[in-house]
């Protein structure tokens, strides 16, 4: 199963949403910290695609990639890479890094693993 996370800024739009997501790949689900699950564009998204959203903790997980601002926030180097691998569980393994919309304001990163 392929999980695309998604992280984001407040205020990304579908647009950058659906951006980041095309960069990054196909995907059977997405996912996201619970603070943003609720964001609506990124439900948008998901009706549009037809596919699963999941809420799930990011804070502990550790990311190939890092920013600093993000782990001061969610306490993980990238929401979008830390979401893909929670939402597949222990075994998942990151096969595309975070990618970032052209305007900066949304991320994805797709994780591949046995579903939970």
């Amino acid at each position: 199963m392929r999980i695309a996370g998604l992280g984001f800024r407040n205020g990304a739009t579908l647009a950058s949403l659906r951006e980041a997501l095309a960069r990054a790949g196909r995907a059977d689900a997405l996912a996201t910290c619970a603070s943003k699950a609720h964001a609506p564009a990124l439900q948008a998204l998901a009706r549009h695609l037809d596919l699963p959203l999941m809420a799930v903790p990011v804070a502990g997980v550790a990311t190939p990639t890092r920013s600093s601002r993000v782990e001061a926030m969610h306490g993980t180097g990238s929401v979008a890479e830390a979401a893909a691998l929670a939402a597949l569980g222990a075994d998942a393994r990151i096969v595309v890094p975070r990618v970032t919309s052209r305007d900066g304001m949304a991320t994805a990163a797709i994780a591949e693993g046995d579903a939970p």
